[in-house]
């Protein structure tokens, strides 16, 4: 079920051990996302009330939370999906 959509386009989105990712990573990753998915309906979105992650869609159906790594400098990503097993029935 698609959860409200939230403006993402303003300021810092996402922050792990007191990191911050500015706008336009969450953009590079949601381009790198659509790109690897082919699919063009893919969107990353700050959440509106968490400083720590981000929200993952494919249309208006959220799917996942997007996680950032900044471990001694090296910034990584880390996606996150729960499949439950009533979506599997559909």
């Amino acid at each position: 079920m698609a959860r409200p959509r939230e403006d993402s386009e303003k300021g810092p989105s996402v922050s792990k051990k007191g990191s911050l990712v500015e706008k336009a990573e969450l953009a590079k990753v949601e381009r790198y996302l659509r790109r690897t998915f082919a699919n063009h309906s893919i969107s990353v979105r700050a959440r509106p009330k968490k400083a720590d992650s981000a929200e993952v869609y494919i249309g208006e159906e959220f799917i996942g939370v997007l996680f950032l790594d900044d471990e001694e400098g090296d910034r990584s990503f880390n996606f996150q999906m729960a499949i439950l097993d009533t979506d599997l029935d559909e």
